[in-house]
């Protein structure tokens, strides 16, 4: 067996040892793995790797990442995090999981890392381990991790009937326009610094004209969004990452904020439910939330669980 730096020549090898062993679960396109891993600058080259068996046959993979991004987003540079690590099924417990696991911490902790967390990185596959997984939970947690919450997907399914009928005085709720651009992310630098505006930032880069952010307004004022995404969106986002698994589309809804000061008001489901109207609108019946522990909340709009994540993470 050999222990090669991760390159994409290996892509296609790696995409394939994903689906052989989760695929069912969470099917992976090449695209998607190139979008999330190769083409993230935070991925930690120098603490990723593929195991390769004697025919250059690839039969394990581990990506990294810290934070490398030049702009200040208010992430935090002392976090690493494991994006994915698989072993192929006949390999297992021969300490290949666990030698990948030693040199992405040691590279991560030379790089400045404190703390690592499995999943959560910018452009992730998951919020935590799948709790469905209970083996990998276990190998993980005898690797010294630690469990911390857990993060939910949920799930609807809406009729040929709109939802939503909503109305709002002096309340305006639509598309960005594209014109709209800098005093939507002057919005999110000044209520939600960190995450979302560096994902907003991020769509835009890749060509994003609006269509994927739906805003409120009170008085000409933006003070709150939603995030929508499906099958047209300029990159595949993650809400809408396993559509592979529905026959029909699928539309992805959040994340969502509303400014401090006009909270508790029920704009938030407000939004929500226009976000619902608008993919319905565009011809999409089932929709997923991904990464959230609001289960009550959208359970109001009768979204439930499709499936649940146990959050990781350790101290370097």
């Amino acid at each position: 067996m050999y222990i090669n730096k991760l390159h994409p020549i290996w892509l296609e090898q790696i995409v394939e040892l994903w689906n052989e062993e989760i695929g069912s679960d969470f099917p992976m396109r090449n695209e998607l793995f190139r979008q999330n891993t190769f083409e993230d600058n935070n991925t930690l080259i120098e603490g990723s790797f593929v195991v390769t068996d004697e025919e250059d046959k690839v039969i394990a993979f581990i990506v990294s990442k810290v934070w490398k991004e030049n702009e200040d987003y208010k992430m935090d540079r002392e976090v690493g995090w494991i994006q994915a690590l698989l072993v192929k099924g006949q390999y297992r417990k021969k300490g290949i999981g666990t030698k990948l696991l030693v040199l992405a911490e040691n590279a991560m902790q030379s790089n400045g890392a404190k703390v690592v967390h499995l999943g959560r990185d910018p452009w992730h596959y998951f919020p935590g381990i799948p709790t469905q997984y209970k083996t990998y939970q276990k190998w993980f947690e005898k690797h010294g991790y630690n469990i911390g919450q857990l993060q939910y997907d949920l799930i609807q399914t809406f009729n040929n009937t709109q939802p939503f009928f909503l109305r709002y005085k002096n309340i305006n709720i639509s598309i960005l326009h594209i014109n709209e651009k800098e005093k939507f992310l002057l919005f999110l630098h000044r209520e939600f610094p960190g995450r979302w505006e560096y994902e907003a930032r991020q769509y835009f880069e890749k060509n994003g004209d609006g269509r994927e952010f739906v805003v409120m307004k009170k008085e000409g004022r933006i003070i709150g969004f939603c995030r929508i995404n499906d099958a047209n969106s300029p990159f595949i986002a993650q809400n809408v990452y396993w559509s592979p698994l529905w026959n029909g589309k699928l539309g992805g809804i959040g994340p969502l904020g509303i400014s401090k000061e006009e909270r508790k008001k029920g704009f938030g489901e407000g939004i929500v439910k226009a976000a619902i109207n608008i993919l319905w609108e565009r011809n999409i019946r089932t929709m997923l939330i991904d990464w959230t522990t609001l289960t009550d909340f959208y359970g109001k709009l009768n979204f439930h669980v499709w499936k649940e994540y146990q959050q990781y993470s350790k101290h370097l």
